[in-house]
């Protein structure tokens, strides 16, 4: 008996480390790429380097001006998500705590979540009107405030379940107690709520630091280009794609998102198990 459950231990670590060398090989072909020299990537390319350099993350910071680029993508990723969690915390606290007239709770909630079914597309041509006639079009601030009109509904929706969650006597013992109304939110509420908190402020984050449609319609500059569309303009004059340029990108542009989820697993971890919408 003892040697059939080795043997079936056995077996199932064989089959999730093959798994795991399955989903882990891109990136590290993507990491081989970025440090392969060009010269070998010509003919038949080798699993295992020969050679290392670092001449594709020079060139990029140095000739494609990649580090303004990156710092287009913080400015933007970060006043979105700050903005998106200032709305969609409030927002959900209200909808969640507050009683309205003629039953609209649970049809509104379904009409927030309806803005983030819809393909970011559907929005081009309203935001793009309304852009143009305050006159921010080519800036930063159209992609900034895209990226809120698509991230505060799932801030929303995920979050009315863990306010749900929360036992109102806690809320009513503070109220008790004397805490004002801010201070209820602030000092317990949030608190309370901060793994849901982290977990949404992560898709948030990767949506907005991937965001490509609105930046190529709303900005026309180099200079306002963002990380993902920095990368699709890695092509050489004979419009040939230089790989090694891109793989190079990649690497860098995967690095905020891993650092966000290497501080904030504790959190994430416990956020996405425990977020269950309910009505």
């Amino acid at each position: 008996m003892k040697t059939k459950k080795k043997a079936v231990a056995a077996a199932k670590a064989v089959v999730c480390a093959f798994l795991l060398l399955i989903a882990l090989f891109p990136i590290y072909w993507l990491v081989a790429m970025a440090i392969r020299p060009t010269s070998e990537m010509t003919g038949h390319i080798s699993i295992i380097p020969h050679s290392l350099t670092m001449e594709h993350f020079l060139a990029l910071f140095v000739s494609r001006g990649f580090g303004q680029a990156i710092v287009n993508s913080l400015q933007t990723t970060l006043s979105s998500l700050v903005l998106s969690l200032a709305v969609g915390i409030c927002a959900a606290y209200a909808i969640a705590r507050r009683r309205f007239r003629f039953r609209i709770k649970q049809p509104m909630t379904y009409w927030i979540l309806l803005v983030r079914v819809l393909p970011p597309v559907a929005f081009t041509i309203p935001l793009y009107t309304m852009f143009s006639k305050v006159g921010i079009l080519n800036t930063k601030l159209p992609v900034t405030l895209a990226c809120v009109l698509i991230n505060v509904p799932l801030i929303i929706w995920f979050l009315i379940s863990f306010f749900q969650d929360l036992p109102e006597e806690v809320e009513e013992s503070a109220k008790v107690d004397g805490a004002t109304e801010w201070q209820l939110f602030v000092r317990i509420v949030l608190p309370l709520v901060a793994p849901g908190i982290a977990a949404v402020a992560m898709l948030s984050f990767m949506y907005a630091w991937n965001e490509y449609t609105y930046t190529v319609i709303f900005t026309r500059t180099p200079s306002n280009n963002t990380v993902p569309l920095a990368l699709s303009l890695l092509n050489t004059e004979d419009n040939l794609t230089n790989f090694g340029l891109v793989a190079a990108g990649g690497v860098i542009s995967v690095i905020p998102i891993t650092l966000f989820v290497i501080f904030a697993q504790n959190y994430l971890i416990s956020g996405l198990s425990s977020g269950a919408v309910k009505e």
